[in-house]
């Protein structure tokens, strides 16, 4: 099989990280071994549907292919992919995260609370069926708001709480109090709004909050209050979001690691780059970090959910990244590539309701200056081997350094989260790979 003249092959996953046929370990094994110079391993984010996730590779690829000729340094170098399909869930995009229909007023009512619950019973059937019946007691009983919390939030696993994303207090916090925290308002920093330091989004009067409506691309500045009905959405929203982070850190660490471990352990191996989407850069992320044999050639991040402190080191003082090894231990030998935009709303408020879940009110929620905020929103923070830069058009000349993070601020050209198949994309990944 190809996509778009290179050779493909993917491979499924259960939510465990086990493979699903070991006849797909096969294939990608004998296509790692066919004599290509580069094998590029991808992985996609919130897509529960096979189908819609390989359609998004073969865009990608496609992206790929029609700049291919104007990479420089990839003449002689034949490219190899392996598409890995995990079971996430699916969202449409306005209801992706917390903070879409539900902060806004539409169907945050007692029928749209039960019906996402049906929804969701398919990931916690028993837990969130008794949930259901007490939906009508939430706006007047806290004794119902705290036994729905516990009910929703026993579906997550207790090693599932993070301190970077507030896991750990949406676990811990009395049940009322939380909902009461997920309906306070949320402000959500502008496209092309506030920067840190080193960050290109121009000046201090450019990085100034607009108003309502005041900033192309996006809603800026304050969602309205959600309410119970919204607050109970934005909870189920958020287990959801936390459930899927930690089956991508698990399906990358149990399931893509052991296979990058006999890609890599052979004698003659190509040089391996992994990329990946969302949650999907997550859980390439965790398989990157589990000490591959040989180091890997690039690691590409495209609107990555998960902490902008992922790298961090000391990014509270005696507390390194999750992923600081990665960056330590040199598991990547070229250049680690990470798109950000102000234009991702989706990872934007997920983190800005962390910073309320945690009782924060500062200005900058969600943005590079808050405790609380996604590595697709702002790039990698407190991480001195990073460097900001921004993605720039087909045929430009990039210079990457080996072993650098690379944040690549998008604003023009990633317009939301889903938006990362285009051919600038494209180009600076192959031009990553060149450079190895």
């Amino acid at each position: 099989m190809n996509l778009s003249g290179y050779p493909y092959t993917d491979i499924r996953f259960d939510r465990e990280g086990r493979v699903v046929d070991r006849k797909e370990v096969a294939a990608a094994l004998a296509l790692a071994g066919s004599g290509i110079t580069d094998l590029v391993v991808l992985s996609h984010g919130w897509n529960n549907d096979i189908a819609e996730a390989r359609e998004g590779y073969t865009e990608l690829v496609a992206s790929m292919r029609a700049v291919h000729d104007r990479v420089p340094g990839l003449a002689g170098r034949s490219i190899g992919l392996v598409g890995v399909l995990w079971p996430s869930k699916k969202f449409a995009e306005h209801d992706l995260i917390p903070g879409g229909a539900a902060s806004l007023g539409v169907g945050a009512d007692a029928d749209a609370v039960r019906a996402q619950l049906a929804e969701l019973c398919e990931l916690w059937p028993d837990a969130l069926a008794q949930a259901a019946g007490l939906v009508d007691r939430l706006p007047d009983s806290p004794e119902a708001q705290r036994r729905f919390v516990e009910l929703v939030r026993s579906a997550l696993p207790p090693d599932a709480a993070e301190e970077q994303d507030a896991t750990d207090q949406l676990l811990t916090l009395d049940g009322a109090e939380l909902l009461r925290r997920l309906s306070v308002p949320v402000a959500v920093p502008p496209p092309g709004g506030l920067g840190a330091a080193g960050d290109p989004r121009g000046s201090a009067a450019g990085r100034a909050w607009a108003g309502p409506g005041t900033a192309p691309g996006g809603a800026a500045g304050l969602l309205a209050p959600p309410g119970i009905f919204g607050a109970a959405r934005n909870l189920l929203n958020l287990v959801t979001y936390y459930e899927m982070k930690a089956r991508a850190g698990t399906v990358g660490q149990r399931g893509l690691a052991p296979l990058l471990g006999q890609v890599l352990g052979r004698a003659a191996t190509p040089r391996v780059h992994l990329a990946g989407h969302s949650f999907g850069a997550r859980l390439v992320t965790a398989a990157a970090t589990q000490r591959p044999a040989r180091p890997l050639g690039t690691l590409t991040l495209l609107q990555a959910a998960f902490s902008h402190y992922g790298f961090a080191d000391d990014w509270e003082p005696g507390k390194d990244g999750l992923f600081r090894g990665l960056v330590t231990g040199r598991h990547v030998a070229g250049p680690v590539l990470i798109t950000h935009t102000a234009n991702d709303k989706a990872v934007g408020i997920a983190y800005a309701l962390a910073s309320r879940i945690a009782g924060q009110v500062a200005a900058a929620v969600g943005d590079a200056g808050d405790k609380y905020g996604a590595l697709g929103r702002n790039g990698a923070q407190k991480t001195p081997e990073a460097r900001f830069g921004r993605l720039q058009e087909v045929g430009a000349a990039y210079s990457w350094q080996p072993g650098r993070l690379h944040n690549l601020l998008a604003d023009a050209y990633i317009r939301s989260h889903s938006d990362y198949k285009g051919r600038q994309v494209a180009y600076a990944l192959l031009h990553a790979v060149a450079s190895t």
